[in-house]
């Protein structure tokens, strides 16, 4: 005779994802915003990637970092905008189980390989500017080659284990996801196993690939800036700082947030900050980091670009 609990935690196949449900009157609003944003995260990070690889003045570690970096959050913004965006247009807000795994791993994957992207970013810029004797050795063709690729594969495979994991789970009681993407915690929260188990594995995994990346990235700027301040320059110097400011600030708002949503417990009060929180680091950083990222560059890629324009096909 089977069993009825049993048939109860196969049932639910299909999850309801409340994203914005609570806002009905700002639906419209919310989709030509989210709209907006993600057009001009497309059309920045494909032309930057285009830049750098069309131009062979832009064929360097650091241009090649940025151009992995767009490529990143092209993906990463395509794996969120694109259901939010059909779900805010016809309040279709159901997604299958399948789905929902299959939107975490590579949101997850994404994820996890940008932070350890940026840090890279960060270990570049210290040998730059702290260590330039020792530069063109420490990253050659090969050296930046493999940090750009162990920072992909160490994404993916981090991504590999959580997915596993959640796919293990059963869920047999209420199908409504307080989110608006299938993202680990909601998931581990629906599921009628022990959540304490995910939990730990979520902080944990979330304390290796976010706070080791965010303390590395903040030691390189921290050599980077006390290098800045022993320039004699004052033009050069404020020029400097303000890039490296301008890049920390931009670090810390993104890990700050994951911080916020991945390793504090869920609460009541916290359950719509983190709600928040989350477009920053999945809608507004696909947006910003290319941009502040060029800042520094933006004659080089000004250049690229003209060339790009007005070469004869």
């Amino acid at each position: 005779m089977a069993n009825p609990e049993q048939g109860n935690q196969m049932s639910n196949t299909e999850f309801v994802l409340l994203g914005f449900g609570d806002l009905p009157e700002l639906q419209i609003l919310l989709f030509l915003l989210f709209l907006v944003i993600y057009i001009a995260t497309m059309v920045g990070n494909i032309l930057i990637m285009v830049l750098v690889v069309v131009d062979q003045r832009l064929h360097t570690p650091m241009y090649f970092f940025l151009g992995n970096l767009s490529c990143l959050e092209t993906c990463y913004t395509s794996t969120i905008l694109p259901r939010l965006l059909a779900s805010l247009l016809t309040g279709d807000r159901t997604i299958s189980f399948n789905g929902c795994v299959t939107q975490y791993y590579f949101f997850g994957s994404l994820l996890a390989t940008e932070c350890l992207l940026l840090s890279v970013m960060s270990y570049d810029r210290y040998l730059a500017i702290c260590n330039p004797l020792h530069y063109p050795a420490r990253m050659s063709g090969r050296s930046f080659l493999q940090l750009a690729g162990g920072s992909w594969i160490g994404g993916f495979l981090l991504s590999s284990i959580t997915t596993l994991s959640i796919s293990q789970l059963a869920f047999c009681g209420p199908n409504a996801i307080d989110h608006f993407f299938g993202d680990l915690i909601p998931l581990v929260k629906l599921s009628c196993n022990d959540p304490h188990l995910m939990e730990m594995l979520a902080f944990t995994l979330s304390l290796l690939f976010s706070v080791v990346p965010f303390l590395l990235t903040l030691m390189s700027y921290t050599c980077i800036i006390s290098t800045i301040l022993r320039i004699l320059s004052t033009t050069g110097r404020q020029n400097a700082f303000s890039t490296c400011s301008t890049h920390l600030i931009v670090l810390s708002i993104y890990y700050g947030t994951l911080l916020i949503v991945y390793m504090f417990p869920t609460t009541d009060i916290l359950s719509d900050f983190k709600k928040v929180f989350s477009v920053i680091y999945t809608v507004l950083t696909p947006l910003v980091n290319p941009l502040i990222y060029s800042l520094r560059n933006k004659e080089a890629l000004m250049k690229a670009c003209r060339k790009f324009m007005f070469r004869p096909f």
